[in-house]
């Protein structure tokens, strides 16, 4: 499976040999399937938090093992297009060096004071992701959790991020780190955000009305003129 990513090539000199061109996955595409990312405190330790991340589309795991040094460089080809293989989700998910990615990259604290995190052992790193766990140094109400996943790669990714009773943030280059509510009521925003998407769908839905009892009034209309002549 291949989707297109565009990549700066480095300049290349007279009788450098392709194995020698470095990809820039630093401007991959980013704009397929976004990652998503779930937030959640430990069912039997509040003082653990579980942060699940997963891909959002094949190629970009494989730019992400290019960039690690995982897979080779002539995976991005000189056109921009990867080659995505059904091994690079197991190459990459039981490196060490994907494990220290991810702790780098989504990073837990509270209040002040940083969570230490360990990554789960990764099974199908495409299909189901990976979760990590932060412990606290003390019982978690609310978080703040940063994610910078592959925005090092290219500022434009996003990751949609869910959290207990409902709560959502968009993470994004420029605002890569969002408080949640671990215990207790929604944080200040959740309910808000709700209300919106219930009022836009209920404006969506009003004008999916109108424009089909206009088309009703206007074949109608059409009918009767039929009739008449």
């Amino acid at each position: 499976m291949r989707r297109q990513k565009w990549v700066a090539g480095a300049a290349i000199s007279a009788g450098v040999v392709a194995a020698a061109m470095v990809p820039a996955p630093a401007v991959a595409h980013p704009f397929g399937d976004p990652q998503t990312v779930t937030v959640a405190l430990d069912g039997q330790r509040p003082d653990v938090v579980h942060v699940k991340w997963r891909v959002g589309g094949p190629d970009d795991l494989t730019l992400l093992g290019v960039s690690l040094g995982l897979l080779p460089r002539e995976r991005v080809r000189a056109d921009g297009s990867v080659d995505v293989q059904y091994t690079d989700p197991g190459v990459i998910g039981g490196s060490a060096a994907f494990t220290a990615y991810l702790l780098e990259h989504i990073t837990v604290a509270h209040g002040e004071r940083p969570c230490g995190g360990t990554v789960q052992p990764v099974e199908a790193l495409a299909l189901r992701g990976a979760t990590a766990e932060y412990t606290c140094p003390g019982p978690v109400a609310t978080a703040t959790v940063a994610v910078r996943m592959l925005t090092d790669l290219n500022p434009a990714y996003r990751t949609l991020a869910t959290g207990p009773a409902g709560q959502r943030a968009v993470y994004g280059d420029g605002s890569d780190t969002h408080d949640w509510a671990l215990t207790g009521a929604p944080a200040p925003g959740g309910a808000g955000l709700g209300r919106r998407a219930a009022v836009q769908i209920a404006v969506v839905a009003g004008g999916l009305l109108l424009v089909a009892a206009a088309a009703v009034l206007v074949a109608r209309r059409l009918r009767r003129r039929a009739v008449a002549a």
